[in-house]
């Protein structure tokens, strides 16, 4: 058992010997330290000069809730979600669900539609993706090369009229917008309430981008939702002109068999029969368009009802917020991390040296 302790001690006494070594180690370095961090300092605040500032564009929106989940049911889960549980529980298979909604955002169909939308940027009419282009100096590049050069973005461009290097370009604003520009999130998922964050180092580009991509999610949740309603519409609504135009064919037709029957010898009643024909049709014509008239109104009603609700909350303003890489911060920032980077390479050096 003393012997034990005292190996212990002996020990602890050769860690506290090794941690003064080191410090002493590395306190005998400190000009090398010193050094390095007001090197770091230099590149940070020269990074603070060349780093361009950054635009942030929040809009926040809500969409209509799906009330068709099954009254208490919906209720019940709606109550354990407030208590903090989740039992799983219907619209998780919705596209427009808020966990899918982000990938709905950052998807390349939504993207890429969003970037062919025209903007109007110093008097001339051009496309989201040309701005881009313009703002990284992308043209600059291409004028050298002949593949590149006559490649145009204009607006409303349709996506058949593409060529492999039209996809391979916006395919790189696609990767650059999604990873590093593009930020969807609910914040809390007791509110159904969805915030979109641009960040770029235009402005302008950034308050155009995020409503732009707004109303086309937008659009598209509100075609998606209600397409059954709407080609239901449709299909009354044509077969209702239909019905109207044979209606008026019979009426036309039993006054122009009234009008051949006039004058007539009363007793030949086989001269009235187109008109009576004709008057069979315009009764049954006449009940039909009655109904297609009474099921389009009521496809009016359901379209209205299946059309959802996008509320905007919050949008965009100019001017937008700016983040700056502050002098100060790149002076603090570049010599900690200088100084940090010395340490290690020091201290792997002497490791090494002991090593061998």
């Amino acid at each position: 058992m003393k012997e034990q302790i005292t190996n212990d001690e002996i020990t602890l006494k050769e860690l506290i010997g090794k941690v003064k070594n080191w410090n002493a180690y590395l306190l005998s370095q400190w000009k090398i330290v010193i050094i390095a961090g007001m090197i770091g300092s230099s590149l940070g605040l020269a990074y603070s000069f060349i780093k361009k500032p950054e635009y942030k564009a929040t809009l926040s929106f809500a969409l209509e809730e799906d009330k068709g989940s099954g009254g208490g049911l919906g209720s019940a889960l709606g109550l354990a979600s407030s208590l903090g549980l989740d039992l799983g529980g219907g619209g998780g298979g919705s596209i427009f669900s808020s966990s899918n909604l982000a990938v709905l955002f950052k998807s390349r169909a939504m993207v890429e539609k969003t970037l062919m939308t025209p903007v109007t940027v110093k008097g001339k009419i051009i496309s989201l993706a040309e701005m881009y282009i313009q703002d990284k100096e992308w043209r600059n590049k291409w004028d050298e090369q002949p593949k590149f050069k006559k490649i145009q973005f204009l607006p409303d461009t349709k996506r058949k009229y593409f060529t492999r290097v039209h996809d391979s370009i916006l395919g790189c604003i696609y990767e650059d917008i999604s990873k590093n520009l593009l930020t969807v999130a609910q914040k809390d998922k007791k509110i159904a309430v969805t915030t979109m964050e641009v960040v770029s180092t235009n402005e302008l580009f950034s308050l155009y981008f995020c409503e732009g991509l707004a109303r086309q999610v937008g659009k598209f949740y509100v075609d998606t939702k209600s397409k059954k309603s709407r080609m239901n519409m449709e299909i009354l609504s044509r077969q209702t002109d239909s019905i109207r135009g044979e209606l008026n064919s019979a009426i036309t037709g039993v006054a122009v068999a009234n009008d051949n029957a006039f004058m007539l010898n009363p007793a030949l009643n086989v001269h009235r029969a187109p008109s009576a024909r004709r008057q069979v049709d315009v009764q049954a014509n006449t009940a039909i368009l009655t109904e297609l008239v009474k099921q389009m109104e009521l496809a009016k009603v359901t379209l209205r009802k299946e059309t959802p609700l996008i509320q905007v909350i919050d949008r965009p303003i100019l001017p937008l917020p700016k983040e700056r890489f502050g002098k100060l911060q790149g002076i603090l920032l570049g010599g900690f991390l200088a100084s940090f980077l010395t340490l290690l390479y020091l201290i792997f050096i002497k490791l090494w040296r002991n090593i061998i």
